[in-house]
């Protein structure tokens, strides 16, 4: 299955505007009280700014003109009442919206770190985690600002130009039809320009998630950049991702500017009909002067709005672009479903069958018509020239992937019929390079272990020295507590592996992968290892996978991975003598 978002299939599948728009209000569906009544103040806000030319136009006729100058005081007061009421719903309003849009990041970053959970191993292999890590960060950011800073100015301004267009209308409908056809023709230059804005931000976007790959891969690999001198490499790779983000973010700025000087020149158009207008229409005393400017006022009321709208239409359609590239990741299904259990009956001696299984990346086939038993009890290996398929077998095994033809059987039931606590319960996987969270060992020996989660130091201790692991623990000076981070160099990577190895014993699973699990440590300490499996319950199943010929020696049975095959290898001599004539063939 396809899972990168950054290919031209991806990028095709775009949803229209209004759309995009439903979907994202659902998110936000739940914040319906709190959003009526910042609706409810904007609505307000916009009524009392729109009554002031009213009044300001009444009081020119009725008070100035006649030098009525009590009546000025009068409703200069009424005036000063509104604006100040006005200042208060809009104060209301904007601390509405900015906890509505805190709460609607909160809640889109969880629904996107939810799906990425439930995604399997084959997306985050055709995604780079700097890409992921701008969705989640950088286009969710987006989508909050508009939300926070700039929807209620959107609906304020909308609802400030309807009711400008009303008065207008109302006060002379001619002149007021003269005065708006200007706002048709910005409303139809939005609608033949806002797809562009939005595409040439969806592509600043993706070039921004882009170079954030770039860095995170760069600051992953960086003791490897120094050993082989390669900053100059890096360096050229990350200016290339920079220049196409400085080309992207260029066309995302004019693009989003094209707007307001449009609107300005139609909205200036619009004033200058008015005013010539009116002057004539007081020349023929169909008008007076107060009532030209309130008529003003209400082209300015109208027009105003609309260059706010230039800056907030801009900023709509980057949310909207943000919210293409979240909603793809949220419409992601995974294709490793738990299936119906089946009424299978395998021999009570085998724990794990491969039935005539197929196997690939990307249509080139790695894995064919492979079948083979493994036992309870017993002790396997798989060996293999590198690149034979003996991590893709373990990876099947514990089924970090699903086979493309045929079946995986554990305790003689499909894999796929079990859930992944299920399955994580009764197989550990130990990898050559481990991954341990930033924490203690104590926090990373219990992550989704929930047998121990309330034990203390001294019960777990207990623990570990029942299951023959105080040898392994002595070798950290403050045992339990000893600080582990994630990328860090705190411990060694022979000691990451040694954390890992306990964190999958304590689990007590049916079934142990080891892939190169001991690659990293001495040969002491991986006699210290061999000990404590060979302790291990007498029905808990060993694969391993290694190179050194000592760690494989004691194996029940071995396995020789090569050129899509799993073979039955016999002895040890037996297995060197087929990797050696393996390595000679590829």
């Amino acid at each position: 299955m396809n899972y990168n978002l950054n290919n031209t299939t991806a990028e095709g599948q775009k949803t229209s505007t209004l759309a995009g728009l439903k979907k994202l209000l659902q998110l936000i569906a739940h914040e319906r009280p709190k959003l009526l009544l910042a609706l409810g103040a904007i609505l307000t806000n916009s009524t009392l700014n729109l009554l002031g030319p009213f009044i300001i136009g009444h009081t020119i006729d009725k008070y100035v003109v006649t030098k009525q100058y009590h009546g000025v005081l009068v409703y200069a007061g009424i005036l000063l009442g509104m604006y100040i009421i006005a200042l208060f719903t809009s104060y209301n309003q904007t601390q509405l919206m900015g906890g509505v849009g805190q709460r609607m990041l909160f809640t889109l970053r969880n629904a996107i770190f939810n799906k990425l959970q439930q995604l399997p191993v084959a997306f985050f292999n055709q995604n780079k985690a700097g890409d992921l890590i701008s969705r989640v960060n950088n286009d969710t950011d987006k989508i909050n600002q508009f939300f926070s800073q700039s929807l209620m100015q959107f609906i304020g301004s909308i609802a400030t130009m309807t009711g400008a267009g009303i008065f207008l209308l109302v006060i002379h409908p001619v002149l007021g039809a003269a005065a708006l056809v200007p706002g048709l023709l910005i409303l139809i230059f939005t609608t033949i320009v806002s797809p562009w804005v939005k595409k040439t931000n969806a592509r600043n976007l993706k070039s921004v998630g882009g170079m954030s790959g770039e860095i995170q891969e760069s600051l992953n690999n960086f003791k490897v950049i120094i050993a082989f001198n390669r900053r100059d490499y890096f360096r050229k790779r990350f200016d290339g991702a920079n220049q196409k983000n400085y080309k992207t973010a260029i066309g995302a700025g004019l693009a989003n500017n094209v707007f307001m000087p449009v609107y300005t020149l139609f909205s200036s158009i619009a004033q200058l009909i008015v005013l010539a207008y009116g002057i004539y229409l007081i020349s023929t005393g169909e008008f007076t002067i107060g009532l030209l400017v309130s008529y003003l006022s209400y082209a300015t009321n109208f027009y105003n709005p609309l260059r706010q709208l230039a800056s907030l239409w801009a900023n709509f359609q980057v949310a909207m672009a943000g919210w293409d590239r979240i909603s793809h990741i949220l419409a992601m299904e995974g294709n490793m479903p738990v299936i119906a259990a089946k009424n299978e009956e395998g021999s009570a001696d085998d724990l794990l069958e491969f039935k005539n299984v197929h196997f690939g990346y990307d249509e080139k086939e790695i894995l064919h018509n492979v079948s083979f038993k493994m036992e309870r009890g017993k002790t396997y290996a798989l060996v293999g020239p590198t690149g034979g398929g003996k991590t893709t077998t373990a990876s099947l095994i514990a089924r970090l992937y699903d086979p493309n033809k045929g079946e995986v059987l554990l305790n003689g039931r499909d894999i796929r019929s079990y859930n992944s606590e299920e399955r994580s319960k009764k197989i550990g996987f130990i990898l050559q390079e481990p991954f341990l969270f930033t924490g203690t060992i104590k926090d990373n020996i219990l992550y989704g272990n929930e047998q121990y989660i309330n034990y203390t130091n001294q019960q777990l201790e207990q623990v570990i020295h029942d299951a023959n692991l105080s040898d392994l623990m002595a070798m950290f000076d403050n045992g339990l507590e000893t600080e582990v981070t994630s990328g860090g160099d705190s411990i060694s990577l022979g000691q990451k592996q040694l954390i890992a190895f306990m964190r999958a014993v304590l689990r007590n699973p049916e079934l142990l992968i080891l892939d190169e699990a001991t690659a990293n440590i001495d040969t002491i300490t991986e006699k210290l290892l061999g000990d404590i499996l060979n302790n291990l319950p007498k029905t808990t199943t060993r694969v391993i996978i290694a190179h050194r010929l000592n760690t494989i020696e004691n194996a029940d049975e071995i396995y020789f991975v090569n050129s899509g095959e799993v073979n039955r290898a016999g002895s040890l001599t037996d297995a060197m003598d087929m990797l050696m004539k393996g390595k000679r063939v590829s």
